[in-house]
């Protein structure tokens, strides 16, 4: 605070830019042309000596009439013009009776309007705003206020004090602006209260201050190292990270023992609040076969009890009433297509017309499409509205291409909900409440499927949905929490059919051969050399890395006209180690894109951006905007999707990057969302093909180096796969068989539904 009028300091970080590149501005907000109450990135015109400059920052709750004074420095976006952009702002809420009427006629008060603006200046003049702040009584003697609405605008004017002493009082902390306005819109007035009795309800998935941030302010509070509240935010810690590494729940002593590690506290301490919080239901305990306790987090719980509740269901219903002779239809498909199945194809048509939920799998080459084109040919005569979907665009967009008919992600299935700001998590607006209203939905690539993703997904199914999972379970499981195909599968409860005839034309391609090698064990043809499967020997990574780098900027191109960022993928295990993603990509970029006059790059960490490089996006963001060359306009931009950066504009501080058909507008700040992408780790490659795959393998790692790693990346290669290191690194690769260790209880959860129901087999 400071003397005579309130005033209010804002801060947030100004990035890599230095002292000397700032400028000041101050003047009086005239016109707020767009805020965001979710980020509190405002666009606001401001009245700077008669002159109206565009301001664009994080300003929440500002309101015409304030007093600003920003630094930052002046900008010129492509599409938006010459602005202001706001790095540090210092507010005053207006002082004069005219601007305190400007102020309150604007709306920012709740209730007050430019009519009753006008009289509470009349009446109370340059203290109007301390009178609505303290004296509500008094307010109330205006001319169309009551007693209940002056209470209420006094409330709500307090509440725009109220944001701006939480962003104060958090960034003492280090904790970032958007973070604290997620905090606010939580806990409103009481968040400074309810932060200082309890730091860790920064860590929930609402606001998501990391939890070490979070034990740090606890620390700097004097909170008891042994406090309750530490000891559950430790234990929701433990299983929010572990849903990470794709465990839906933890055993009671896995968990105990990582919460011991964390929190540096004994066993008793950690047993008897996880207890008290089991008896408040905080976590929820599960006894699996009368010998092991399993601890969830509740909406892990319930999606993984919801997918085997409704599985169930869908067993135990009656089958399609439409039991037609498919023997018949079958051959007149054949006949009408010109081709014949093999005799799993068409038990795998007949099974997924005459099943409610269907589950169809198998290797490259075993005829998987030919089948699903079948079946979706045949639900379509019948008259069925069908959904192809998929869990990535990438995915999505090979479907439609095999299938010849649109598919969608399951996102863009479900429709993103944006209005609910409020919730935690991602919201769909396909619900029980709003369901799809297609007959029938088909999944592709049902490996990369997590539980929270299929949860939503049958929420939003009606009840008569005829569910069909396609995929091949000796890939790897999905990034997120859940396996749920190799769940299903093993639970032996679900009508599937495994393809694994291999069809001449796909017994010509050694890649596909060579795959069908490494699923049973058998190390893979290395001595080819007039294949799409080639192996090239190395002696050291230096030796390895020097070959791969060749590939790239020259061989490859010009034996096959491969394009270096658009069709050749180097995939490996890793992103640790000389050969590991984070390496690779450094040393990738300096040979395909190395610096050169004219293109701009931009640095943020040690990570350096360039114009033309090729990049991925590491997380979903619904808000991303991209244009199609149509001029088609969308939002969204999703884990995984890889492209190329078209432009680096740092005067607007915005990165245009191509994906695919359509381009992506970035500003600095979302940098950190991008990775290089010359090469990629293999659990990024899933749901994907390239043209060309190279795999530079280092010494051995058992716990990198197993075989459905080395599957996996072949099965990305269309046209040309190739392998470069040591052939015995490649032998115990295959040779290692390990299954990733995934907590989950799906399958014993589906075991009790049957039970239960009386079970439908």
């Amino acid at each position: 605070m400071t003397k005579g009028n309130q005033k209010n300091v804002c801060c947030w970080g100004v990035g890599c830019m230095t002292e000397a590149a700032l400028q000041k501005l101050n003047g009086a907000v005239e016109h707020i042309v767009y805020s965001s109450e979710d980020t509190g990135f405002t666009v606001l015109e401001l009245d700077n000596a008669g002159e109206l400059v565009t301001v664009v920052g994080v300003l929440p709750s500002v309101a015409p009439g304030e007093e600003l004074v920003l630094t930052g420095r002046y900008v010129a976006h492509p599409s938006y013009g010459h602005q202001f952009k706001a790095e540090l702002c210092e507010r005053a809420l207006p002082a004069t009776a005219s601007a305190i009427r400007k102020y309150l006629a604007s709306g920012a008060i709740k209730g007050v309007g430019p009519k009753l603006a006008v009289r509470i200046v009349e009446k109370f003049g340059e203290k109007a705003l301390e009178v609505i702040e303290k004296d509500p009584r008094s307010l109330s003697q205006v001319e169309g206020i009551s007693p209940k609405k002056a209470n209420a605008v006094s409330q709500a004017y307090r509440q725009i004090f109220g944001i701006r002493s939480v962003m104060l009082f958090l960034t003492k902390y280090s904790v970032e602006p958007s973070a604290a306005i997620r905090a606010w819109k939580q806990w409103g007035i009481g968040t400074v209260e309810a932060v200082t009795e309890n730091p860790y309800i920064l860590c929930g998935e609402s606001v998501g201050v990391p939890f070490a941030a979070a034990d740090d302010i606890a620390s700097r509070l004097e909170l008891e190292a042994d406090s309750p509240q530490r000891i559950r935010a430790g234990l929701c810690h433990v299983l929010t990270h572990n849903l990470s590494n794709g465990h839906t729940c933890l055993p009671w002593d896995r968990l105990v023992s990582a919460a011991v590690s964390l929190l540096d506290l004994d066993h008793a301490a950690i047993e008897g609040e996880l207890g008290l919080a089991i008896t408040e239901d905080a976590f929820i305990r599960w006894e699996a076969d009368g010998s092991s306790d399993f601890i969830y987090l509740p909406d892990m719980y319930e999606s993984e009890a919801y997918i085997a509740g409704r599985i169930g269901l869908m067993l135990d219903a009656p089958p399609p009433s439409d039991q037609s002779d498919r023997t018949g239809q079958i051959a007149a498909l054949e006949q009408g297509l010109g081709i014949e199945y093999a005799r799993l194809q068409r038990t795998a048509i007949s099974m997924a017309m005459d099943s409610n939920i269907f589950i169809l799998t198998g290797g490259p080459g075993t005829g998987k499409t030919t089948a699903l084109n079948g079946i979706l040919t045949l639900l379509e005569r019948d008259g069925k509205k069908v959904a192809l979907a998929a869990p990535t665009g990438r995915a999505a967009k090979r479907m439609s291409e095999l299938c010849g008919r649109e598919a969608k992600t399951i996102h863009r299935l479900l429709e993103v909900d944006f209005r609910d700001e409020n919730n935690p998590g991602i919201q769909f607006k396909r619900n029980e409440k709003n369901p799809l209203r297609q007959d029938a939905i088909i999944l592709d690539e049902a490996s990369m499927i997590d539980t929270r993703l299929l949860h939503s997904l049958m929420r939003a199914m009606k009840l008569n949905v005829k569910l069909i999972l396609v995929g091949d379970p000796d890939q790897l499981p999905s990034v997120g929490p859940g396996n749920i195909l190799r769940d299903l599968i093993d639970s032996d409860i679900i009508p599937m059919v495994h393809l694994s005839e291999i069809f001449r034309q796909a017994r010509e391609s050694a890649i596909v051969s060579n795959a069908h090698r490494i699923v049973k064990g058998d190390v893979p043809d290395l001595g080819a050399r007039d294949s799409d499967f080639f192996f090239l020997p190395r002696p050291s990574n230096a030796a390895t890395l020097k070959t791969l780098i060749g590939l790239c900027t020259e061989r490859l191109p010009k034996a096959y006209g491969y394009s270096p960022l658009w069709d050749i993928q180097v995939i490996v295990p890793s992103r640790i180690g000389a050969l590991g993603t984070v390496e690779l990509n450094k040393t990738l970029q300096e040979a395909l894109n190395p610096p050169k006059p004219g293109a701009a790059e931009y640095t943020f960490g040690s990570v350096i951006l360039r114009e033309h490089d090729k990049v991925m996006q590491v997380r979903n963001n619904y808000d991303i905007t991209w244009q199609r060359e149509n001029g088609e306009e969308g939002t969204g931009v999703f884990n995984g999707d890889i492209g190329v950066i078209e432009m680096i504009d740092r005067p607007s501080r915005t990165i245009l990057v191509k994906y695919d058909d359509r381009t992506a507008e970035y500003n600095f700040d979302m940098a950190d969302e991008m990775e290089h992408a010359y090469a990629i780790t293999v659990h990024k490659s899933q749901g994907s093909e390239f043209e060309a795959v190279l795999m530079p393998l280092m010494a051995y790692n058992q716990k990198l180096y197993y075989r459905n790693i080395l599957y996996t990346a072949v099965t990305r290669a269309k046209k040309l796969m190739i392998v470069l290191g040591q052939p015995e690194t490649v032998a115990r690769m295959v040779a290692n068989h390990r299954k990733v260790l995934r907590y989950t209880n799906l399958g014993l959860f589906l075991e009790d539904c049957i039970t239960n129901t009386g079970g439908a087999l």
